[in-house]
C-alpha cells in the first residue's frame, strides 16, 4: 500500500507514517522542508511543499493508493481576524488541492482531519456522527473543510473524514500548555470546569487514523475521541493528581476570553462526543477512560 501523508512531518505525521511502514506500506510525507524529521522511518521518502499552493507535489501524490490530509495552521492560538483567515485558508485551499490532485480514475482512499468543533456547543447533550453541525466559526470551518474532502467522492475516491478531540499527548498540545502551569502551583479548572472536554490519547489517535486507512469499508465522518468524555474540572483534578499538585486555582472566564479572544469559547462551552462508529466497527481503545491515560502520559510531562 502507498500512502501520501500532507503534513507528514509532524509529530501525528511522523507516527502514523512509522506504525504504516511497520505494517509493510510505502509512506511519502509532504512537508514545508525537506528536512528530515527526527523519529521519521529511514524508509519514508520526504518531499517538501506548501500544500496550500498548487505544484508539482500534486504529481507525486496522485501515484499513491491512500492520501491523508494532516495540514493546518494550529488553533490553539488568540483568533485574531488575521489568525482565523490563516487557520481557515491553510485547511481549504490545501484539502482543495489535495482532491484536485486524485486521479479521476477511483480506487483512492482520502483521510481528511476535521474536529469536533463541527458540532458547536451542546451544553451536557452527547453527540455523535449523526448530529448536525454548530454556527460558530470553527464548526462553519470544519463544515466547510469536510466539503472540500467530500468532493473527492466525484473522482471515486473512499472518503474518511476524522474529526479529532483534544489530543493529549507528551511534548506539547493541551497538555504540554497546563503541565507547566500545574507544576508552578497555579492550575485549576477553566471558568466553570462544567464544560465538557472531548479528548483521546495520542496513542489512541495513530491507531484509529491506521484503521481508517486500512479498513475499506470505513466512510464518511468518524470522531476520534475517547469513549469517555470528561468535564474540565475532572481534567484538572486528574492533571493535579498525576503531577502530585493541587488543582484549586480556576482561571476565571473573563480572564480566558482576554488572553485568547474568540478561541477562549472553545475552552469554556466544549462539546461532549462519543466515538460510535469505530465502537461500532469493533474498533478498541487502549486509552478508554483519563485516569489511564494520564497515567502512561504524566512521566513524559
Amino acid at each position: 500500500m502507498k500512502v501520501f501523508i500532507v503534513g507528514g512531518t509532524g509529530f501525528v505525521g511522523v507516527n502514523l507514517a512509522n506504525r504504516l511502514i511497520a505494517g509493510g506500506g510505502e509512506v511519502t510525507a509532504l512537508g514545508l522542508t525537506a528536512a528530515r524529521p527526527r523519529g521519521l522511518a529511514p524508509t519514508a521518502a520526504v518531499v517538501a511543499a506548501d500544500a496550500s499552493v498548487p505544484g508539482a507535489w500534486q504529481q507525486r501524490l496522485a501515484g499513491h493508493e491512500v492520501v491523508v490530509n494532516l495540514a493546518g495552521a494550529s488553533i490553539f492560538t488568540r483568533w485574531t481576524a488575521k489568525a482565523k483567515r490563516e487557520i481557515r485558508e491553510s485547511r481549504l485551499a490545501t484539502t482543495r488541492n489535495v482532491v484536485d490532485a486524485l486521479p479521476a480514475g477511483g480506487g483512492v482512499t482520502l483521510v481528511s482531519t476535521s474536529a469536533v468543533g463541527y458540532y458547536g456547543f451542546h451544553g451536557d447533550e452527547e453527540l455523535g456522527e449523526d448530529d448536525g453541525p454548530g454556527d460558530d466559526f470553527l464548526a462553519r470551518l470544519c463544515v466547510d473543510w469536510e466539503a472540500e474532502a467530500l468532493r473527492a467522492r466525484e473522482r471515486g475516491a473512499r472518503v474518511a473524514i476524522a474529526r479529532f478531540g483534544i489530543v493529549l499527548g507528551p511534548g506539547g498540545g493541551v497538555l504540554g500548555q497546563m503541565a507547566p502551569i500545574f507544576r508552578a502551583f497555579l492550575g485549576g479548572p477553566l471558568g466553570s470546569g462544567r464544560q465538557w472536554f472531548s479528548w483521546i490519547h495520542v496513542e489512541d489517535l495513530f491507531r484509529a487514523l491506521a484503521h481508517l486507512v486500512s479498513r475499506p469499508q470505513s466512510s464518511g465522518a468518524y470522531n476520534l475521541t475517547a469513549p469517555g468524555p470528561v468535564t474540565n474540572r475532572q481534567l484538572s483534578r486528574g492533571l493535579g493528581r498525576v503531577l502530585h499538585r493541587p488543582s484549586l486555582l480556576p482561571a476565571p472566564a473573563f480572564a480566558v476570553r482576554l488572553a485568547l479572544g474568540e478561541f477562549g469559547d472553545v475552552l469554556l462551552q466544549g462539546q461532549r462526543v462519543l466515538p460510535r462508529r469505530l465502537l461500532a466497527e469493533g474498533f478498541g481503545f487502549s486509552y478508554p477512560d483519563l485516569a489511564g491515560a494520564l497515567e502512561d502520559l504524566a512521566p513524559g510531562l
